[in-house]
């Protein structure tokens, strides 16, 4: 079984799937040895899965994917190289989407709602966009992080897309932040797709890792002062609806 990211690739294949291209996750489950064709894969189906994977895991698949498996996929896919990483986590913040929105796209303040930053310089705005500077705390070895960073928010849609313009140990950093509201609250998405330059301390696992580990830790932290802050508001009869 071919497993990256820490679950089986061929899980992360059926994900996309079934996010970009409609597949029944019911009918793939019954059928595993089942060609994408079999499984009602059209051809425009499969342009989207060739889209993705190329923008994910930066491999090609054949023009004739759709005989394979999805775990033909999975294998061709894993037999390419080291993949690019990707990390998804999310969390449930109890406050208002507006006010989650307002303070986590609040990029000057972000030393105030992260604990890994220690200063930001926004560089220069542009409508949505914004160019800024991070600079990390110290790590464990004493050095400090910084690089340059492009956001741009998009509220009607409920998402912010962004870059490194300075990658330093990347080749590239996507990240991709989604909006939604739940019963209990606004939940935050964070999507971020990268890879490691050859010469980088850690090889895209080893990163996707990392990112996983810190994102649930920040997730939590800002979770926790958010929700502090809508405490506050609802009671001095704010309305951030």
């Amino acid at each position: 079984m071919t497993v990256t990211h820490g679950r089986p690739l061929t899980a992360e294949i059926t994900d996309i799937l079934v996010a970009h291209c409609g597949l029944d996750a019911e009918a793939a489950a019954r059928e595993p040895d089942a060609s994408l064709e079999q499984l009602g894969m059209d051809s425009l189906a499969l342009l989207e899965l060739s889209a993705v994977l190329a923008d994910r895991y930066r491999v090609r698949i054949p023009s004739d994917a759709g005989q394979l498996s999805i775990a033909a996929v999975a294998d061709l896919v894993a037999g390419q190289g080291d993949p690019p990483g990707h990390t998804e986590n999310s969390i449930v913040i109890a406050a208002p989407l507006r006010l989650v929105w307002e303070l986590t796209n609040d990029v000057a303040n972000w030393p105030e709602l992260f604990t890994e930053y220690a200063a930001v310089q926004i560089l220069e705005r542009d409508g949505r966009t914004v160019r800024f500077r991070l600079t990390m705390h110290p790590d464990e070895t004493g050095t400090v992080w910084s690089w340059v960073s492009e956001r741009t928010t998009d509220w009607e849609n409920r998402q912010v897309r962004a870059h490194r313009v300075e990658t330093g140990p990347f080749e590239y950093m996507k990240i991709h932040w989604r909006y939604g509201t739940e019963p209990e609250g606004t939940r935050m998405t964070w999507t971020q797709d990268f890879a490691m330059r050859p010469q980088a301390p850690l090889d895209n696992a080893g990163m996707t890792a990392r990112i996983n580990a810190n994102s649930r830790v920040q997730l939590a932290v800002i979770k926790e002062r958010v929700e502090r802050v809508a405490r506050t508001r609802a009671a001095a009869g704010g309305d951030d609806e």
